[in-house]
């Protein structure tokens, strides 16, 4: 067993200060990245190695099972390894095996760990039609109501107050339906996850033997990540106390981002209150982010209701965090992949890359951009754009009706294809997974869109569009150990990388349409920003994009949490109009800076009298040579190389295969398709 006096050497002030705290309530506000684990941990060691806590009376929570298996390591690596470190479901489900029998004579009802096969039944009770992704929103429903102590009884009155909304069913539905899921459940006898809990807390409310049992086997108590504590979870601590008040919480109310499922910072803000003299320190070191990224983070949520800790740098200085605006979301995205490249070869491994974005369906374009530039990714999270099962469907009834020859009028066809679907030309009011899907079919209607667009004079067909589908799919190859992480941002919470791009950062996006209405919502989409941001260690990147694809108006904003980040440069130019960068209707003058007048002008990027940054002659016959390859292998010209990247091209004039791989724009995969015919075309334009 380590020695007390080693443990504590190990530790800064403050994590010190939460070592030494073995008594009484104990609060502990741990900013990102400030060793809140560490800390925990080394109190809890301490406390067994000065012999004020037995290790077999402790009991530690966490919420993921990855936590509480790093928890025990830790503990085991200390001399502690008799410490139960568990997650609530887990501890509780532990107590529920040994009692239940006992205290009712039967076995305990069977656990199921998904609700839809009892949903599936409920619905039908009440002629309600749910396909797969509505009846998955139900369930996150159910599981809401359930963790929030509400009664299918009086569940539409507390939603309605909530402002809740499950895609287009009505509350009082969505009520009636929740007692039915309860019946159904009863009818099998089963329990979900949240019975778990419910049933435990039950037992030790009802009966004086089992919470006498339990609470003199565990009188020391540590819950983690405390700023996700449900309604339910905080009860049920409260029955395992009893009364007491030896409990040591931690975490930090600026990374609360699940209060759509149930979590209450509030019972973190309000520990003090509830339990009189307790001991509260605040972690502000931060070991894992560089001064840039921690002042990034720090200005973030300043001034607002978000506002945690301030957070103190550790670590030496690194580069700037950068700021960047791009015409779509296509450039965006090669631009992303290209600084990815630069990163690898300058020695960062791609496992210490991440691309993070708000939704699921913003990973396509990214996917395909990595896969173009000979970058392997890792989807964390989600499943793959092509691999999700309304993809699947859609691609598979387009190619149907290609057979058929359904497909004269494109574009109708596939807006009438995916209608069938459910897809509508607005989108769902409310978060889930109609709203995901929703978002999937909306990525295949602009693809058709940029499909018809990149076609020039000649018409699009639905078959050469499903090839071109097909073709992106198979492109994307399997994830790799060795991988570049793409993940929403809630997927990244508890993760750190070395590099980290945060990317589709528009109004709209970040903070999400359907949290507008609601001050609360906007503030968690903040502090989902917050979290991205202190995933990384040394790059940071952050990104937007004016429109969705090539060529389509640029009318998007950066998102209004960026205001008070983005240097002045990249401010002055949202305020005047600029159009971000690789968009062909700039309305600043590339060449001299200064605005641009005409159409033409702005067309063109440039004022008639300033000179090209690139040569103009190599760039129309790079464009030349796009439109006929583009027809040759029917596919759109804009997936062969961009605009930005043939003027790229224009204006460097690589000599070599090894020069054209420097482009932005330009992979491994890119390369072998076009790389000799590129090359031939800037040897022979003088």
């Amino acid at each position: 067993m380590t020695s007390p006096d080693a443990l504590l050497d190990a530790l800064d002030p403050e994590q010190r200060r939460v070592a030494e705290a073995l008594r009484g309530p104990v609060r502990v506000l741990a900013g990102a990245g400030t060793g809140k684990t560490r800390a925990i941990t080394h109190r809890i060691a301490y406390g067994v190695a000065t012999g004020v806590y037995s290790p077999t009376e402790i009991l530690a929570v966490t919420f993921t099972t990855r936590a509480a298996g790093e928890m025990r390591q830790r503990l085991r690596g200390m001399g502690a390894g008799a410490v139960q470190a568990r997650t609530f479901h887990s501890a509780a489900l532990r107590q529920l095996r040994y009692f239940w029998p006992h205290v009712n004579g039967t076995e305990l009802p069977t656990l199921t760990e998904s609700k839809i096969p009892m949903l599936a039944p409920a619905a039908r009770r009440h002629r309600l039609r749910a396909d797969q992704a509505l009846l998955r929103d139900l369930a996150s429903e159910v599981e809401w109501a359930k963790v929030s102590n509400v009664h299918p009884d009086s569940y539409q009155r507390v939603a309605l107050a909530r402002g809740r909304e499950v895609g287009n069913v009505d509350l009082e539905t969505v009520g009636r339906l929740f007692g039915s899921y309860e019946e159904v459940k009863r009818e099998q006898g089963r329990m979900d996850m949240e019975d778990v809990l419910l049933l435990t807390a039950g037992l030790l409310a009802e009966d004086e033997r089992v919470a006498a049992q339990v609470r003199r086997q565990y009188k020391w108590f540590v819950v983690d990540e405390f700023q996700d504590v449900s309604p339910l979870q905080s009860a049920l601590l409260d029955l395992w106390l009893g009364g007491r008040d030896e409990i040591c919480v931690v975490g930090d109310p600026a990374q609360t981002i699940y209060s759509f499922a149930g979590a209450d910072a509030a019972y973190l803000r309000g520990f003090p209150a509830k339990f009189a003299n307790t001991t509260s320190v605040e972690l502000v070191r931060n070991y894992r982010s560089s001064p840039q990224v921690v002042e990034t983070a720090n200005r973030l949520l300043a001034g607002s209701s978000s506002h945690g800790v301030e957070l103190r740098a550790q670590r030496p200085a690194g580069p700037a965090v950068t700021f960047q605006p791009r015409s779509d979301e296509v450039a965006e995205a090669e631009a992303v992949a290209a600084r990815i490249r630069q990163l690898h070869a300058d020695g960062r491994p791609y496992g210490e890359i991440a691309v993070l974005f708000r939704i699921n369906a913003q990973s396509e374009t990214f996917e395909d951009a990595l896969t173009g530039a000979g970058v392997p990714y890792v989807l964390r999270g989600a499943a793959r754009f092509f691999d999700r099962p309304e993809v699947r469907e859609a691609v598979t009834r387009l190619r149907g009706a290609a057979r058929s020859g359904e497909g004269e009028e494109f574009l109708e066809t596939v807006h009438g294809t995916l209608a069938g679907m459910g897809w509508t030309s607005t989108p769902p009011d409310n978060r889930g997974q109609v709203r995901d899907r929703w978002e999937s079919w909306q990525a295949l209607i602009d693809q058709a869109v940029a499909f018809a667009a990149a076609g020039g004079d000649t018409p699009p067909t639905l078959g050469a569009f499903v090839d071109d589908l097909d073709r992106r799919a198979a492109d994307q190859h399997a994830p790799v150990a060795d991988g570049v992480t793409l993940a929403t941002f809630h997927a990244a919470k508890g993760l750190e990388w070395d590099s980290v791009f945060l990317v589709g950062l528009q109004d709209g996006t970040l903070p999400i349409s359907y949290s507008l209405d609601s001050p609360a919502a906007v503030e968690e989409e903040r502090r989902l920003l917050y979290v991205g941001v202190t995933r990384a260690r040394v790059d940071l990147a952050l990104s937007w994009s004016a429109a969705r694809q090539p060529g389509q108006r640029g009318s998007r904003k950066p998102s209004r949490f960026l205001d008070p980040l983005l240097p002045d440069s990249v401010r002055a130019g949202q305020r005047a109009g600029e159009r971000p960068t690789g968009s062909r209707g700039a309305r600043m003058c590339r060449t001299c800076g200064r605005p641009l007048g005409t159409a033409a002008e702005k067309r063109a990027g440039r004022h008639e009298d300033c000179p090209a940054p690139y040569d103009e002659a190599l760039y129309a016959r790079l464009k030349e040579w796009r439109v006929a390859t583009a027809r040759t292998i029917d596919k759109p010209a804009f997936v062969i190389f961009t605009d930005a990247t043939l003027e790229a091209i224009a204006e460097r004039r690589p000599l070599s295969r090894s020069d054209l791989l420097r482009v932005p724009g330009v992979g491994d995969a890119k390369l072998t398709a076009y790389g000799e015919d590129v090359l031939a075309i800037v040897a022979e334009v003088p």
